[in-house]
């Protein structure tokens, strides 16, 4: 009897129809190609993960990050949808309403839902709305009615930002205070020193109050981002600067003053400061500790240096003056704000970090609150993450910015007063370092277009001067920024029309902004990235890559799988994930099926540029970086590390593929197979040859007809031959593997063949 070989070309292709797919893959689930010399590709199991952290997050992650402080000690920040867990150490209550009790304030709000779990019974485990809460409690309605006997965790909550080292996992997420209540502002005659009260807000040095709401008290204008210095419970203080309001003038010339002295000039707010040997350059910040009357000028607080004219001399602008001394309400006493504040909880080691990263059972210590300062969870759907050196720089969608450095030992991420208060994103240009933030404001409403700097070198600065680098452009096209990324030697700017670039060239316009592509728009803010040099993106209805030749389309042979099936409802959650070990990009993205979460992906091979497609639910993701290979977040809410196991989080791996039709004979007869010679890897190199694959065959006479299905047959290395012993005309295989530990790749598989009748 004649011998014959199957060949699969690499790559799945959706678009054909299985007949007219023939030697190719038509479906896949967790199989990737490697390139080969000769055949092109070879199909292979997906490299497995396992379980980076071992407790949940307790809440969807949407933004990973990783980076290493000067000390080398590295860190992964998690943003998420809700906040890390809490350790119960109590609980009441049985049938209708159950509390749990806990150390430190509540981070749950009336009407979000919760996640417990580990508790004893484990019928209190599962997801509640929250029904009440106070500082250290939060009720819920249970239909079960045993009483606890001990606690567990207990998740949920508004939007968190966590960091995870080998001392644990830190919740570092900022709250907010915010409302319409009743504000007044005082003002003494001469200073800018302003009097905030807000009943209970309990203001730390730490916080920011956002005014949202213009005020007009005392001579000042009070609008925008302030620090706050704490005073007493219900009031702070605040420091109103030239650069967010008019400057004030000075109403004489006169030299006066110890030492620092100071010089002003009538009608100018420039002020001349005589400091011998003082060593200060354009931008830095010069401390005016004690209060010093001149020229109608009170000089007190901290100012930027302007020019500097000799060693012995440097100017500032002088800050807005109050012209009275009065209280003030803005609205009847009604003011918009938002008060940022910081609170954290770190959870003890407990356990984790010791050995291996991520080995040893987390969580078996006691939560320790660190702040008594209570407020709100930040409302957080998405962030953008990056970092300034050491620093976590941190941006919740449409809000302000955020950093957090390591090293200060503080346990909350501070938000950055002088930013813009309302961003749709941001992201760390280098080299010269710069925070870049998109759909930003000046005014405190959101320009969806408008793109704004800060100075090089210094993200407290964002006022343009003649003497830094801070400033803004708005792109003239388009209706939204979608993403903007730092890319190979430029800044990307996707909107929903196109892609543009802004290309670093210096003072005194700084960035240079050219369009790229039109009709190339972003699907969702976190669609784009870049591997190896080259951006790849997903638009409204194709794929694109920017590289030497510019934008071009790619071509995409399942393209039905992904834009026909797409919940376009969601697509704000469609996940860019590059795998630089393998020279692979993938989507991950919402199916009309899935209820809104994520749950496929789409793969593209750079390398062999081959596609294929399968189920899994990433929601966030990492490629290679300072803590290993890639890192991905499930709609479990746990977070894996990837290319790091044969299986799946210890589980099976259910990793297949299935082709389109081999014609066995083009002539008006049957063909009966009777062997088939199995040619495979059956493990990895030098390690146990132990997979167990399963080979089925679904075989018919007509493309349109339901085959029959002969299989599954097991194979193994020590497997010779098979009998499957079917007849037709047309026949597809698919090859799968469930098995835990094993690695297989596709050889050349033959069969023995002949004619059997016709029909």
């Amino acid at each position: 009897m004649p011998h014959a070989a199957f060949t699969i070309l690499p790559g799945v292709d959706q678009n054909k129809t299985p007949a007219l797919n023939q030697a190719a893959i038509s479906t896949s689930q967790l199989v990737r190609f490697v390139p080969d010399r000769t055949l092109g590709g070879l199909v292979q199991k997906l490299g497995g993960w396992t379980q980076y952290i071992s407790t949940s997050i307790g809440s969807i992650v949407r933004a990973l990050w990783a980076w290493e402080d000067t000390n080398a000690n590295s860190y992964l920040a998690i943003g998420a949808e809700g906040k890390a867990p809490i350790r119960v150490t109590g609980a009441s209550g049985t049938g209708t309403t159950v509390t749990l009790t806990y150390t430190g304030p509540s981070s749950f709000v009336v009407g979000f839902h919760i996640t417990v779990t580990g508790m004893n019974p484990t019928a209190y485990n599962g997801t509640y709305a929250v029904t009440a809460t106070t500082n250290t409690s939060v009720s819920f309605a249970s239909t079960t009615t045993t009483a606890f006997v001990s606690g567990g965790l207990v998740y949920g909550g508004g939007g968190a930002l966590l960091v995870a080292s080998n001392n644990g996992l830190t919740d570092i997420t900022p709250q907010i205070l915010t409302g319409n209540v009743a504000v007044s502002f005082g003002t003494t005659s001469g200073l800018n020193k302003v009097l905030v009260t807000i009943a209970g807000s309990n203001a730390q040095n730490v916080d920011s109050i956002d005014i949202q709401t213009q005020v007009s008290v005392g001579g000042i204008v009070l609008f925008g981002l302030y620090q706050c210095y704490a005073n007493t419970t219900n009031d702070f203080y605040i420091y109103a600067y030239d650069l967010l309001g008019n400057p004030a003038n000075a109403t004489s010339t006169v030299t006066g003053g110890a030492v620092p002295s100071y010089a002003t000039t009538i009608a100018s707010s420039s002020v001349t400061v005589t400091l011998a040997d003082h060593g200060y350059l354009p931008g830095d910040t010069f401390p005016a500790l004690v209060a010093t009357t001149v020229g109608g000028l009170t000089i007190y607080g901290n100012y930027s240096v302007l020019t500097v004219p000799s060693t012995s001399t440097f100017t500032i602008q002088a800050q807005q003056l109050a012209t009275s001394s009065t209280t003030g309400l803005e609205n009847s006493g009604l003011l918009h704000y938002i008060l940022y504040r910081g609170i954290g909880s770190t959870y003890g080691a407990g356990g984790y970090g010791v050995g291996g990263y991520g080995r040893g059972g987390y969580g078996t210590g006691t939560g320790a609150i660190n702040s008594s300062i209570t407020g709100t969870p930040i409302n957080a759907v998405d962030w953008c993450l990056d970092n300034w050196g050491q620093i976590l720089i941190a941006n919740p969608l449409n809000g302000p910015i955020y950093q957090w450095d390591p090293a200060s030992g503080s346990l909350i991420a501070d938000v950055i007063p002088q930013a813009p208060s309302v961003n749709a994103g941001c992201f760390v240009a280098m080299p010269q370092r710069q925070i870049i933030a998109y759909g930003s404001t000046y005014t405190g409403i959101q320009d969806p277009l408008l793109i704004r700097w800060c100075d090089v070198e210094d993200y407290n600065q964002w006022t343009a001067l003649i003497t830094n680098q801070a400033g803004s452009f708005r792109i003239p096209k388009g209706s939204r920024i979608v993403q903007g990324i730092q890319g190979p030697q430029q800044g990307l700017i996707w909107t929903d029309l196109g892609l543009w670039a802004m290309q670093y060239v210096g003072p005194p316009y700084v960035y240079q902004f050219n369009e790229l592509g039109n009709g190339c728009g972003l699907i969702s803010r976190k669609a784009a990235g870049s591997i190896n040099g080259i951006v790849y993106w997903m638009g409204q209805s194709q794929f694109y890559r920017l590289g030497g030749n510019g934008v071009e389309p790619i071509r995409c042979p399942i393209w039905d799988v992904i834009f026909q099936d797409l919940d376009t409802d969601n697509k704000e959650k469609i996940r860019f994930a590059a795998n630089s070990r393998f020279g692979e990009v993938s989507w991950y993205y919402p199916t009309k099926e899935s209820n809104g979460e994520i749950a496929a992906y789409a793969k593209y091979n750079l390398l062999l540029d081959v596609w294929d497609f399968g189920q899994l639910a990433r929601t966030a993701w990492i490629n290679e970086s300072v803590l290993g290979p890639p890192i991905g977040a499930g709609t479990d809410t746990i977070i894996y590390q990837h290319e790091t196991s044969t299986d799946a989080a210890g589980q099976p791996m259910d990793s297949y593929f299935q082709t389109g039709y081999f014609v066995l004979s083009e002539a008006d007869v049957k063909m009966f197979v009777d062997q088939v010679w199995p040619d495979m890897k059956w493990g990895y190199y030098n390690q146990t040859q132990s997979a167990n694959v399963l080979l089925t065959f679904y075989v018919t006479d007509y493309a349109g007809q339901t085959p029959k299905a002969y299989g599954p047959f097991t194979m193994t290395q020590a497997t010779t031959f098979l009998t499957p012993r079917f007849r037709g005309r047309l026949v597809s295989v698919k090859i799968e593997s469930n098995d835990i530990g094993s690695f297989w790749r596709l050889g050349q598989i033959r069969y023995r063949v002949q004619q059997d009748g016709r029909f």
